[in-house]
């Protein structure tokens, strides 16, 4: 007959080294992912899933974790430190990852954003991405989210001439980091790409400025989007509105 006594200490103990062990592993695959997208060493999306996989680790980590806990406050192993380590690092950045996927589902699962709905201002020198509707597949069904999600993302009108106001968006794009990829002050016209997120991930924006028949009054329109996957959480979105209000400003 097995004495439950004396398993449980033995059990306390190994489920407390493999949450720790685990909790470290978490880290390890989630920074290492991390760095790898970041410096571009792997596709981003590889790094990011790198990041994920370190999320799930972490979860069954801080699981074992709180069985260990439980059996050694009954067992008196004095083990509870083991066991903390990996509740803290596994349960720590699972939490983390899951506080930042609940605030992503507010946001549809769209990337491409932009002040026209019906003629969004088009790239010229960057290169739209291919699979642009993924996630939608119909132009129409993109339309409708982001009305619902961005009514608020409207063209900005500014004085005119064009030039001034592309030479303004220039300084405040390259101010912010953006890599400027095709400037046409006459035309008004500016494509730059962004870098988003400790990641790194890359967007490709594009500024439009169209003169009334008149020439006094400038309509700016601005279009945001994502290189790689389906939704930006909300990243584009912010991009744009940040954008055209220190444009207004200045």
């Amino acid at each position: 007959m097995v004495d439950s006594s004396a398993t449980q200490p033995v059990w306390t103990g190994r489920l407390a080294r493999w949450s720790r062990s685990l909790g470290i592993t978490a880290l390890v695959l989630a920074g290492g992912g991390l760095l790898a997208a970041r410096f571009d060493l792997l596709p981003k999306i590889t790094g990011f899933s790198g990041v994920l996989l370190g999320g799930a680790v972490g979860a069954v980590a801080a699981l074992l974790a709180i069985v260990a806990l439980i059996m050694n406050a009954r067992s008196g192993a004095g083990l509870g430190k083991v066991a903390l380590t990996g509740l803290i690092t596994g349960g720590g950045l699972a939490g983390f990852l899951a506080m930042g996927a609940a605030q992503g589902g507010n946001v549809p699962a769209i990337h491409d954003i932009t002040t026209d709905l019906t003629n969004p201002p088009a790239f010229q020198t960057l290169k739209l991405r291919e699979d642009n509707l993924v996630g939608v597949e119909t132009i129409e069904k993109w339309r409708d989210l982001h009305k619902s999600a961005y009514g608020d993302i409207q063209p900005l009108m500014l004085p005119c001439p064009a030039s001034n106001i592309i030479a303004k968006g220039e300084a405040l794009a390259k101010g912010q980091g953006w890599e400027v990829a095709a400037i046409d002050a006459a035309g008004g016209r500016l494509e730059a790409t962004a870098a988003t997120s400790l990641f790194r991930f890359y967007d490709d924006v594009v500024l439009r400025v169209t003169p009334d028949d008149a020439g006094t009054t400038c309509r700016v329109d601005m279009r945001s989007v994502s290189r790689v996957g389906v939704s930006d959480l909300g990243a584009n979105a912010k991009r744009i509105r940040a954008f055209l209000a220190a444009l207004k400003a200045s």
